[in-house]
């Protein structure tokens, strides 16, 4: 069996070595030319963690991630809401990592070349369209700067992996129309400073139309006695329904008009924006629903399948499962055909209820809760919101994501190996 992956993210790096690890053949294919990734960062939960430690990336994340010990909300006046422990520190058989993007996808893509070889990873080869018929699949690519054509390439199986704009979806899907935006608008930041909150803490402030979330992600850094904090902000900006650029930048002072008086005694978040050098902003989106993922031999991925509002860190760990899902059903079903409906009746019904839930904010509903009870703080959290509906919407987020520490400590390994009596 051959499969085609269209795009070399974090969900197709992840499935190419997954499928490598169950005896499929793969080869990955990129639109850029050169993959460089901002420093931005992001989240690995446990379920995900487990995941590429089992895909044996265990020592490389270990050595450049940071391992997040917690998670704390807080108002906008800096007051705590609620803080529990994280990864292995919350009784998970695995670390949550918190690791720059950049470096997430060098490790992977030095791994997929290491163990499938070089020329398992075309870059410059832009997507353009697709044919399928009973025996397989065949994609058309095209150099993205010139619009010179590169030809095509025939496999068992394609899997789009390009993302919240990808190419596939709009051919499956071809009256979808752009993402759909929240009214919001994030930017984004990446700087050196002192540590806060003892050097493994990630934060979330404010509530919808005011939040911030920062949190270390370099180990390096921490090795120095400092912390290279990744941040975003999110502020209401209805043009970013459909006329704010992607990655734009933007001055530090815009970003602190919204966010100047924000110094707390445990972490001064304006000197932070202020010491930043680069800002960039990105509209609050995600798509609708689809019905189905699959069709015949082509399936959808990570964002191309199911971008959501990045609320609770979950989009690029929720693209790993995807992918070990998915290497998985492909190694151990009769057809690629039936693998890929195992694929879609698995993860489908799951990541919509993700988009919805994150649309209502996720886990960090509790912010908008306190907001609403208390815009003007508090005393004690408790004359606000009792522990147990704290702990009730904690629990059913992990539960619903798939990362219950029990449930995900008792799961059976999705490791496998692929039949050699399988039709391709």
């Amino acid at each position: 069996m051959l499969v085609t992956i269209v795009g070399a993210g974090i969900g197709g790096l992840t499935a190419a070595l997954s499928l490598h690890a169950a005896g499929i053949d793969v080869r990955v294919y990129e639109s850029a030319r050169e993959m460089k990734a901002l420093g931005f960062g992001i989240n690995l939960q446990p379920n995900a963690a487990r995941e590429l430690i089992e895909l044996g990336l265990g020592e490389m994340l270990a050595q450049t991630a940071i391992e997040t010990a917690s998670l704390s909300y807080y108002n906008k006046w800096g007051q705590l809401i609620w803080s529990e422990p994280r990864g292995r520190a919350a009784g998970y058989a695995w670390p949550q990592y918190a690791i720059e993007r950049g470096d997430l996808q060098a490790i992977l893509l030095d791994a997929v070349k290491a163990r499938i070889g070089s020329e398992g990873v075309l870059t410059g080869h832009h997507f353009v369209s697709f044919e399928q018929d009973d025996l397989g699949v065949t994609a058309y690519f095209v150099e993205r700067a010139n619009g010179e054509c590169l030809g095509s390439t025939r496999s068992d199986v394609l899997i789009a992996c390009d993302g919240i704009h990808s190419a596939v979806r709009a051919q499956l899907y071809p009256a979808e129309g752009p993402p759909v935006g929240s009214g919001r608008v994030h930017w984004r930041g990446a700087a050196e400073a002192e540590p806060f909150l003892g050097g493994r803490a990630h934060a979330t402030m404010g509530f919808s139309d005011q939040r911030a979330v920062v949190y270390p992600m370099s180990r390096k850094a921490a090795e120095r006695g400092r912390s290279r904090l990744s941040w975003v902000v999110a502020v209401p900006a209805p043009e970013a329904d459909g006329n704010l650029s992607w990655g734009r930048k933007v001055s530090n002072g815009l970003v602190c008009e919204t966010f100047a008086h924000w110094n707390f005694d445990w972490l001064q978040f304006s000197k932070l924006i202020y010491g930043t050098t680069d800002i960039y902003e990105y509209p609050e989106a995600d798509r609708n629903l689809l019905p189905r993922w699959t069709f015949g031999r082509v399936t959808l991925l990570g964002d191309a399948a199911h971008p959501m509002r990045p609320v609770g860190a979950q989009a690029g760990s929720q693209a790993v499962i995807d992918a070990r899902v998915l290497a998985f059903v492909l190694a151990n079903s009769s057809t690629p055909q039936e693998a890929l409906e195992r694929y879609d009746a698995q993860r489908r019904p799951v990541m919509n209820n993700m988009v919805l839930r994150n649309r209502e904010f996720g886990p960090a509903i509790i912010m908008e809760l306190v907001e609403q009870r208390a815009p003007q703080g508090f005393n004690k959290i408790e004359d606000v919101i009792t522990r147990k509906e704290l702990e009730e919407i904690s629990v059913t987020y992990k539960a619903e994501a798939g990362f219950d520490p029990a449930a995900l400590n008792q799961r059976g390994t999705l490791s496998t190996v692929r039949s050699a009596s399988q039709s391709p």
